[in-house]
């Protein structure tokens, strides 16, 4: 019999590097529900007004639709590495700054000023860490890595909510917000940890470059000469609207089952559960080829489970949907993120991506605004069925075609 010692180690995915960046965006993903979290109960708590915690909601999602593009163009020009850092130690600054607000009593105007600041600062790290993961983990296992970042960010949504609910339980949204600023001290020291490395250098950093509408537009034209990286993204930005939808609609579909504001929770819970299991079984998924059949059955999966939440389930029922469903909404993001690096050139890749980020996130403030009109119109069982049924239409434009993928060679 072989002794223990006599065993292979099996390398981690992506080495260490790949495994800091990854617990650098576990710890500062999860910060950011937990301050979700405490900054949406300080602007109520101030003002008693769903108005403001609108306004405030919107002040940290749409400065990320607007700088994302920018900060894909920085990305693709700095080094990422020292981008990553410096991000996470302005919002540091920027957390302490909002504690103070909510500690002192300071004008809680302030609030959604400082959270669009934070979010404007955090622009460059999701093209960062897109065209770091394409360097540090290449070939057959790179899907595997992108569904890893895809299960951080699920696993997030189901953690994160929960530690700030108890957190805002146990002591007050001041806390909750400085435990976010750790948690961005923890993600910089992550990263500086990865050292020095070419691997986060860009390939055309230090040549002279036009300026930053330039580089946008060179990554608009780059998604353009590559249509089935497009689709892909388009499918995530599907999936990401149907979130948005879902947002608002299980508030709703909460109360019909009469479970009340807690099964809102479960029901996003389920959902963030299936996301992290959608991601790890999309990530095994790694021959291109078969990318096509894989979306076909998750934007299926994605229809049939909204039209059976809208045929008037029980709340058990509801909630098995909810956990397949999750799973079908990730595979859009897992794919688009590893056709990317496959069909774009890595000069281009971090202005590219930096598209890609604001599209999708546009998806969720679409489907949201939507889900109003739409519950108005049809009822909350006849608004999940019209949003399952235009998931089949919009799929089925998608995947009419074979996904076409052009893998660069290898020197």
């Amino acid at each position: 019999m072989l002794s223990s010692r006599s065993l292979p180690r099996r390398r981690p995915l992506g080495g260490r590097p790949f495994q800091l960046l990854l617990a650098s965006l576990a710890v500062s993903s999860c910060g950011d529900w937990v301050y979700n979290v405490a900054l949406l109960a300080l602007v109520f708590e101030r003002t008693h007004s769903g108005t403001w915690v609108a306004v405030t909601t919107a002040a940290r999602v749409l400065p990320i639709v607007l700088l994302g593009p920018v900060g894909g163009v920085m990305a693709n020009r700095h080094n990422r590495r020292t981008l990553i850092i410096g991000a996470d130690l302005v919002r540091t600054a920027l957390m302490v700054a909002l504690a103070l607000v909510a500690a002192a009593g300071l004008p809680v105007v302030l609030a959604p000023l400082i959270a669009a600041a934070a979010t404007a600062a955090g622009s460059v790290v999701p093209p960062c860490v897109a065209a770091s993961t394409a360097r540090l983990v290449q070939g057959p296992e790179l899907q595997r890595a992108n569904a890893r970042r895809s299960a951080v960010g699920q696993a997030a949504i189901v953690v994160g909510p929960a530690l700030g609910a108890l957190v805002l339980v146990l002591s007050a949204p001041a806390v909750a917000i400085l435990l976010n600023a750790l948690t961005f001290i923890a993600s910089a020291v992550a990263v500086w940890l990865i050292g020095s490395s070419p691997t986060f250098v860009p390939s055309g950093a230090g040549e002279s470059v036009s300026g930053v509408l330039d580089g946008i537009l060179a990554g608009a034209r780059a998604l353009r000469r590559a249509p089935g990286a497009t689709r892909l993204i388009a499918a995530d930005t599907i999936c990401s609207a149907v979130y948005g939808t879902l947002t608002v609609l299980f508030v709703l579909l909460g109360r019909q089952l009469g479970a009340g504001n807690g099964a809102y929770g479960l029901l996003m819970g389920a959902y963030g559960i299936g996301g992290v299991l959608g991601a790890l079984v999309t990530g095994r998924v790694a021959n291109p080829a078969r990318w096509r059949m894989v979306l076909i059955a998750a934007l299926l999966l994605v229809a049939t489970t909204l039209v059976a939440l809208g045929s008037g389930p029980t709340l058990l029922e509801a909630l098995a949907a909810a956990l397949v469903g999750g799973g079908g909404l990730v595979v859009g993001e897992v794919l688009a993120d590893t056709a990317l690096p496959h069909m774009l050139d890595d000069d281009i890749l971090a202005s590219a991506y930096g598209l890609a980020v604001p599209v999708s996130i546009g998806g969720i403030v679409v489907g949201s605004l939507l889900a109003g009109p739409l519950v108005s119109l049809l009822g909350v069982g006849g608004a999940l069925t019209a949003v399952g049924l235009a998931v089949v239409v919009a799929g089925g434009a998608l995947v009419g075609r074979p996904l076409v993928v052009a893998v660069p060679e290898v020197a």
